[in-house]
């Protein structure tokens, strides 16, 4: 607070100082209070329990702000959070987080009658609890059905799933049959004939898969049973009587499964023919021009593959043109198919294009 008096001067000298009646206060220059929350703290802040929570939020403002936390709408409980102050930041600590930490944690920062809030969500998960009960429904050949009620301890999060394991009685060794398994119940089939299972189911959230699981009270039993073809006598002992199969005839006469086209060639150069056929025992493959057997003309290749029948013609002349037959026989028939080749002349014209 300042008192400030004025006094007049010239050559004669100073006047009587005159003062104002009231002190006038000094303050500093005032900057609206402003809370810079981080990204990672916008949305919802999650951790596991027992894990060490330490969040810096930054702030501005003059003169030096009043800051204040709340969680829910109370005040903290300072035996559990532990709030410092600065003149830029405000730091959130808990030592150990508790599920009972989570909640809406509001921040003021205020400067006179100036006031900037901020809420910071905060969740603490944990293990889920096992499901409240596992009940074996039926049992039948070599499954059996399964049926589960949700934990009623989810962790302080949503449950994401399921494991199934079983164990069969005479080694009671556990084994998983399903993981991540999200419907409330299941039917666990490829069960061994004769043994006796017990079955349990774990919970699963995002921390992990509870500590402990709910166990059937009935046990399943896959009970052995004896097929009609199987003859048991009385003094012997079991006795197999193998099943007589017939065997499938797969024999089959020639049959054309893609035919010859019409096609036409030029003088000159190599045309190729093409056609499918199949049938048992391979048929022989027999090519004719104008109803005459090639045989083994040089100038014509004949190849079958797979079925595939091909009969190139090499630079064929417009003698070369005509009906060719593709013939296929076996012991049990033959087929034919034909087409229509047409070997033309290029001409001058065509020629000169060409070039």
């Amino acid at each position: 607070m300042l008192n400030i008096r004025v006094v007049a001067v010239n050559a004669g000298g100073r006047s009587e100082p005159v003062v104002l009646p009231q002190p006038i206060p000094v303050r500093e220059v005032m900057d609206r209070p402003r809370i810079r929350m981080p990204r990672a703290l916008r949305s919802k802040y999650i951790r596991h329990a027992g894990e060490q929570i330490n969040l810096v939020i930054p702030f501005s403002g003059k003169p030096k702000p009043v800051i204040s936390w709340t969680k829910n709408g109370q005040p903290l409980d300072t035996k559990k959070v532990n709030v410092r102050n600065s003149d830029k930041d405000s730091i959130l600590f808990i030592r150990k987080a508790e599920r009972d930490d989570s909640g809406s944690y509001e921040m003021s920062v205020k400067v006179d009658s100036f006031e900037d809030k901020t809420t910071l969500i905060i969740q603490i998960v944990d293990l889920p609890g096992p499901p409240v009960s596992v009940k074996l429904v039926d049992s039948w050949g070599f499954n059996a059905a399964l049926e589960w009620t949700p934990p009623k301890d989810n962790g302080n999060t949503e449950i994401t799933g399921y494991t199934v394991q079983k164990a069969d009685k005479k080694t009671g060794e556990w084994f998983t049959v399903l993981e991540h398994f999200h419907r409330l119940n299941v039917t666990v089939t490829d069960l061994v004939m004769g043994n006796v299972y017990t079955f349990r189911v774990f919970s699963e959230n995002m921390v992990g898969r509870s500590e402990t699981a709910a166990v059937t009270k009935d046990a399943a039993r896959i009970k052995k049973t004896v097929p009609a073809e199987v003859v048991v006598p009385l003094s012997v002992g079991i006795v197999y009587k193998p099943l007589e199969y017939k065997e499938h005839d797969f024999s089959e006469a020639p049959k054309f499964t893609a035919p010859l086209k019409d096609r036409a060639a030029t003088v000159g150069y190599t045309a190729k023919l093409l056609c499918a056929v199949r049938g048992s025992p391979k048929p022989k493959i027999e090519w004719l021009k104008n109803q005459m057997l090639l045989g083994d003309d040089p100038k014509f290749r004949q190849i079958n593959n797979q079925g595939v029948c091909s009969l190139e013609i090499r630079k064929p002349s417009s003698f070369d043109g005509g009906v060719y037959t593709c013939r296929a026989k076996n012991a049990l028939g033959e087929a034919t198919v034909a087409c229509k080749l047409e070997v033309k002349q290029v001409t001058i014209q065509e020629e000169k294009d060409k070039k």
